[in-house]
């Protein structure tokens, strides 16, 4: 995937009973330009039905799995065997081991990456890079960036999380909701600020200047990670979007304004790290068996294919 304007790609969440055969969303992809895919776990008809279509994807290896990854290098190769070697016409490009994995299993993250990235070399799939997806709530301080922090909890695992990252020259990815930063508090920041309508900086870090809260989140990042080994791992945005509903501030005007700017601002990345940023919008569809409320109202389409508001990925 080039960086630019296939910077962005779309997540394929699948928690719903009314979702499209894979070969349509697919197709879905194909007629939208969207050019890149997530998905969290490998799943058999979607990846049969992008195989040989040039869509770069990210597969997930769910937290159900990571104690066995970490535990036995067999199981990695046996893991990497049937979910990527299966597939060889799918254009992998990360395998994405575990995702917002609870503190208590997070000690298994670098040795089941460790062990995935060594059953990938072995098969001649050495490409395909590894990472691992963490949640914005491992930061404990966002704000100014230049004071970014992890949480007690996330310095105790990041170190080696970090380290594997750098030797295997992988990025890490993190899933940045600038809604649910506002959401949690609307009071505390005007809503311009969460949606990328600023007119102006809001915060001043020093030489740098941030007028919204998607830039100020990935600089955060980039800081907290120098601090942990991290210096030099590029930051890929997992997850990031809007609801258009079942919350406050959630419609789907505020989903397109917030979408529509995300994609054409990644192309120009951040203050302190000009240049594209690869960022995949959550999610394709809306999900109607995740949690009632926002949780159900991510999508870009409604399961039965129409926009739940016009979205332009050129």
């Amino acid at each position: 995937m080039r960086a630019g304007a296939e910077a962005i790609g779309v997540c394929y969440g699948m928690s719903a009973n009314n979702l499209p055969p894979p070969s349509t969303v697919v197709s879905l992809y194909k007629a939208n330009g969207i050019s890149a895919m997530r998905l969290y776990a490998p799943d058999q008809g979607a990846l049969q039905a992008v195989g040989g279509t040039g869509i770069s994807v990210t597969v997930g290896a769910p937290n159900d799995v990571l104690s066995n990854l970490a535990a036995s290098t067999a199981a990695a190769a046996s893991w990497v065997r049937n979910n990527i070697q299966a597939y060889p016409s799918v254009s992998f490009r990360y395998v994405c081991v575990g995702n917002e994995v609870p503190s208590g299993d997070a000690q298994n993250l670098a040795p089941a990456m460790e062990n995935v990235h060594a059953a990938l070399a072995a098969a001649g799939l050495g490409h395909i890079k590894v990472t691992t997806s963490v949640s914005q709530a491992i930061l404990a301080v966002y704000s100014p960036p230049s004071a970014a922090e992890f949480t007690a909890e996330a310095q105790g695992y990041m170190g080696p999380v970090l380290q594997f990252l750098a030797s295997a020259g992988s990025p890490l990815m993190a899933n940045i909701y600038p809604y649910l930063a506002w959401a949690y508090n609307p009071s505390a920041m005007d809503m311009s600020y969460a949606l990328f309508t600023s007119p102006g900086t809001v915060v001043q870090d020093g030489a740098y200047e941030y007028q919204n809260l998607f830039d100020t989140t990935v600089d955060a990042f980039y800081i907290a990670m120098g601090r942990h080994g991290g210096s030099g791992v590029p930051l890929v945005v997992s997850e990031t979007g809007w609801p258009s509903g079942g919350g406050v501030g959630a419609s789907p005007e505020n989903a397109r304004i917030y979408n529509q700017n995300l994609i054409t601002h990644v192309r120009q990345g951040t203050p302190r790290h000009p240049g594209a940023i690869e960022t995949y919008i959550f999610s394709m569809f809306n999900e109607n068996q995740k949690e009632p409320g926002v949780e159900q109202n991510w999508g870009l389409f409604y399961p039965n294919m129409q926009h739940v508001y016009p979205i332009s990925f050129s």
